[in-house]
């Protein structure tokens, strides 16, 4: 199924309706697949890189920065929502792109996080790639 129909946690629908609401292009991190397109068919998997040691998740990062390469040109205002596991490696190689990152949901609780994305959600932002 498209990945943005797989992915069906209420944290996940809430961060979808976010960077939906602001009509702006928006990426999945995928354990399995890396950086997927929402509307990309995929297939159901078990997988995260809290389970995967740190060359395993450098590794990871760089085929996800390879896929989002060309995507969000020097400039651009990303924000990412994924966890740690899924920006420590990465958020190091956008920023030598000469992209702005955001990551508005660090050091938040999951019940902080999910009032912060409704609180946020009709808030617009001029240029953004949403990294969920």
């Amino acid at each position: 199924m498209q990945a943005r129909e797989l992915y069906c946690s209420t944290w996940f629908l809430k961060a979808r309706d976010y960077v939906e609401a602001h009509a702006l292009p928006w990426f999945i991190l995928s354990a399995k697949y890396g950086l997927v397109n929402p509307d990309q068919v995929i297939q159901p998997y078990n997988l995260t890189l809290k389970d995967m040691a740190a060359d395993e998740r450098r590794a990871w990062a760089r085929m996800v920065a390879s896929g989002l390469q060309g995507k969000c040109e020097k400039g651009t205002f990303i924000i990412i929502f994924a966890g740690q596991y899924y920006r420590e490696y990465l958020i190091p190689v956008i920023e030598g792109w000469g992209c702005e990152i955001e990551v508005p949901l660090r050091g938040l609780g999951i019940g902080q996080q999910l009032k912060w994305l409704k609180n946020n959600t009709s808030q617009k932002m001029d240029r953004m790639c949403g990294l969920n």
